[in-house]
């Protein structure tokens, strides 16, 4: 089976993460990396509203993912490890995460990269974490 990985901190899950998830398993199974709670400090400067304990569960129990885990590296690379381990065939992201340097240094190991198309599904909404926390700070 194709093997298709994604990686973010998932904090704020939301309709968004759950379609991402949905469109990025189409290609086969889902490998979930999540940044741990220290990564996310680093890179958003604010700590996480939910643990990396519970980040995991509510990924893991969502029925599109295949595998989940806390990246044990650090930065916005901080899934490298797990990605040389893991060996996919997919790195699947989405716009907001996509970057010419995360796109070389993944084509680099050999594998494909697809950027999503952020497909609504039937009537919901397009939703981002940060379309979410701008609303709530209007």
């Amino acid at each position: 089976m194709t093997k298709v990985f994604v990686s973010g901190c998932f904090d704020v899950l939301h309709s968004g993460h759950i379609r991402f998830f949905e469109e990025a398993s189409q290609y086969g199974d889902l490998y979930v990396s999540i940044g741990s709670d220290k990564t996310v400090l680093e890179l958003k400067n604010r700590p996480t509203l939910y643990n990396e304990a519970e980040r995991l569960y509510m990924v893991s129990s969502i029925k599109y993912v295949h595998s989940a885990f806390i990246a044990k590296g650090n930065g916005k690379l901080d899934f490298i490890n797990e990605l040389q381990q893991i060996k996919p065939d997919i790195f699947f992201v989405n716009s907001d995460g996509d970057s010419p340097a995360k796109r070389e240094a993944i084509e680099n190991l050999g594998i494909r990269y697809i950027v999503s198309n952020r497909i609504p599904k039937d009537l919901l909404p397009v939703r981002s974490t940060t379309s979410i926390r701008s609303s709530l700070n209007k």
